[in-house]
């Protein structure tokens, strides 16, 4: 038996030229598979062949698991404290095996199983393929189109057979068996039955890695490219930056008369290219990323990563671009949340935001719209700020004097604190659905439930102008309108709750539309 077992393996090893390990492996899996049919239940067989005399000996195994888990496969799990009971220094995720009788191994059982080796040898030839394109560490792949699969294609660079997907392919480029193609290595899907090397050439990192093909310095770190966001086919931006002070980062991109530039749009079907100069600064590196556009004024929210950037109306239209084109893209590319808007819209929304902050200051702190503006205009936005900020920033205001600080500073604390009960009280009884929603913090939940708002159904049922006054008004009066269906509000109650059209509490709205849908 065992000189069968060797022959066996030599005569598949030489067949398929491949490691003889290779077919131990194989035919040590067909050993174990052959002898679990001898029981009813899934259990777990390991089989080891002795590779100098072909001996080879068969094990039942059983997997270690915590004591409080239970078995969740009966069949291959054993509870810790009875694998104690059999082996006094196991641990967890140990295994115990116990020698069972082997199958007998004939030539009957050698035809039988030869197909399944086979296929092992064949599927640890193709890792082997696959680890060896990828030790290479190479990020693009340049082969010939082989065959054409469902929209896909099948790309050969090699030893390698790779998949471009159809949504992966440059819109309108119409590749035909044959062709030559460069593109990125998406991802590697070592489950995919066909190539498991999956390839885009719609992907941001390809037009970095073309520039990187293109232009020395990056390849030399003279240069380099921080980020790139991608229309496929129509428009990119890339942000390039460099330390050296002797090289002009856009112009070494353009290349001589545009030559670099224009090989990589070449590549990309004439797909046009920005190239924008990063900067540490957010809002510079944003003003770059917006060109042509000119910029009157940006401001920026760090809280909520977003700046509001304002251009006057000759500029409007090339700031948001064709469908938003513009304005995306430069969002993509720096990361940032970008509201384009004019002056006028800029101004409305200061001043609604202004009316806002005051209102808060008056109810809260129970001053006169004086003191509010007071603390408006010297740059105080939240009752944290006044409540925490060192006193030494507020004694410099030269409208107040200590004890009117102190004053201030007190009662912003007290309406943290009364806040943070009431916010506890609105909690109660609160659904966990609307309570942990993505986003949702439990300042705003316990708004909503002091309003009555408890369940995700009465949640998503709420209308902009609705949830705008439960957020900035107090919760009596915003209960009111709700019930009153708005009938009553002041022009006053109104900039309030306009202040609180935020993409933030759209953003909760609309996850809320989504979840009611679902359920």
């Amino acid at each position: 038996m065992s000189r069968e077992v060797l022959l066996l393996v030599d005569a598949l090893a030489r067949e398929k030229n491949v490691d003889k390990d290779i077919v131990f492996g194989a035919l040590e899996h067909a050993l174990s598979q052959a002898t679990k049919k001898r029981y009813d239940g899934d259990v777990d067989i390991r089989v080891t062949i002795d590779r100098d005399t072909g001996l080879f000996e068969s094990f039942r195994r059983w997997h270690v698991v915590p004591d409080e888990a239970g078995l969740q496969l009966p069949d291959q799990e054993i509870l810790h404290f009875e694998a104690i009971e059999q082996i006094s220094d196991i641990e967890i995720d140990d295994h115990i095996e116990e020698p069972i009788e082997s199958v007998d191994f004939g030539r009957r059982f050698a035809q039988d199983t030869k197909q399944v080796v086979l296929q092992r040898i064949r599927d640890a030839e193709r890792e082997q393929i696959l680890q060896d394109f990828l030790d290479r560490g190479d990020a693009m792949v340049t082969g010939t189109i082989k065959r054409m699969e469902r929209g896909d294609a099948i790309v050969e660079s090699g030893k390698i057979e790779a998949r471009l997907p159809r949504d992966q392919m440059i819109p309108k480029e119409n590749l035909r068996i044959g062709d030559r193609v460069r593109a990125f290595i998406l991802r590697v899907d070592r489950n995919a039955r066909g190539p498991q090397v999956i390839l885009s050439r719609t992907s941001p990192e390809f037009i970095m890695k073309l520039f990187e093909l293109e232009v020395p310095e990056i390849e030399q770190g003279l240069l380099i490219i921080k980020s790139a966001a991608r229309d496929a086919g129509v428009r990119a931006k890339i942000a390039v930056f460099t330390s050296d002070k002797r090289i002009d980062p856009i112009g070494t991109c353009v290349g001589m008369r545009g030559s670099r530039v224009q090989a990589v749009t070449g590549e990309l079907g004439g797909e046009r290219v920005d190239i924008v100069l990063w900067s540490e600064d957010p809002a510079q590196f944003v003003i770059g990323a917006l060109a042509p556009a000119n910029v009157s004024s940006i401001v920026v929210d760090e809280e909520k990563h977003a700046m509001d950037v304002v251009v006057d109306e000759e500029n409007l239209a090339i700031a948001i671009g064709r469908g938003g084109q513009n304005v995306r893209l430069a969002a993509e590319l720096t990361n940032w949340q970008i509201n384009i808007m004019t002056a006028e819209e800029s101004a409305s929304k200061s001043a609604n935001e202004t009316a806002a902050i005051r209102a808060l200051f008056m109810e809260k702190l129970d001053v006169d719209q004086e003191v509010a503006d007071i603390l408006v205009d010297e740059g105080f936005a939240s009752l944290e700020e006044i409540a925490y900020v060192p006193i030494s920033e507020m004694l410099e205001i030269e409208s107040f004097d200590e004890d009117t600080v102190n004053e201030l500073r007190t009662r912003a604390r007290d309406a943290l604190v009364t806040e943070a009960i009431a916010s506890e009280e609105g909690l109660e009884g609160m659904d966990d659905a609307l309570a942990t929603m993505e986003g949702m913090d439990r300042v705003t939940a316990g708004k909503l439930g002091l309003a009555g708002v408890k369940t995700l159904a009465a949640f998503s049922g709420l209308a902009y102008d609705e949830f705008g006054a439960i957020l900035a008004l107090p919760a009596d009066r915003a209960r009111q309108l709700i019930d009153d269906e708005f009938k009553d509000v002041t022009d006053e109650e109104m900039k309030l709750i306009d202040a609180k059209y935020d993409d933030r509490v759209k953003a909760l709205q609309a996850k809320a539309w989504n979840l009611a849908e679902t359920k």
